[in-house]
């Protein structure tokens, strides 16, 4: 059995696409997976499963919440050493680090719509655009920056999922091997 981390994007988001986490361990446990956690309830999912193949458990995952739901709602699954990868890859220095964002992306952003997007800039917001990752830092709070994880989005014309440091850390610690 392997352990992943499913990322679910925009759930519980202003009474928007409304998933109980109990209900949500309990569909999951039926469609085979083991050892199901969530993490607060913004869609973040521990699980293991035999199944090795990422995309193959994030359409199951997805297929099941529409079915269950009836609704859409995009799936990342990762390996909890992805998800470290990411986290430890983040380029701000520990000050800023603590207080940044992390959008991670469904698929590689267009070279082209990356090179435009970063020469944006709004002052006391930072952002770089990795194949997997934007990390994001603003001084004044994610709620007033201009940059977002739907402008990304927009403008990437990629799926994002944002997670802030401390949930960042929080999956890890939980999803590690003990």
């Amino acid at each position: 059995m392997t352990k992943f981390i499913a990322l679910l994007r925009g759930i519980n988001v202003s009474g928007q696409k409304k998933i109980p986490m109990v209900e949500l361990r309990e569909l999951l446990a039926k469609m085979g997976l083991s050892n199901v956690q969530t993490y607060i309830q913004s869609g973040n999912v521990i699980f293991q499963s035999s199944e090795s193949n990422k995309a193959k458990l994030a359409l199951q995952i997805h297929n099941a919440i529409k079915a269950h739901f009836g609704f859409e709602v995009p799936v990342l699954v990762l390996k909890p050493k992805e998800l470290k990868a990411i986290f430890d890859a983040c380029p701000f220095p520990e000050d800023q680090k603590t207080n940044s964002y992390f959008m991670m992306l469904y698929e590689v952003p267009d070279k082209i719509l990356v090179e435009e997007v970063s020469n944006l800039s709004y002052s006391n917001e930072t952002f770089h655009i990795k194949d997997t990752c934007i990390y994001f830092y603003s001084a004044i709070g994610y709620g007033k920056s201009k940059f977002s994880n739907n402008f990304f989005e927009r403008k990437l014309k990629v799926t994002a999922t944002a997670r802030n440091y401390k949930t960042m850390a929080k999956l890890l610690s939980l999803s590690a091997d003990n």
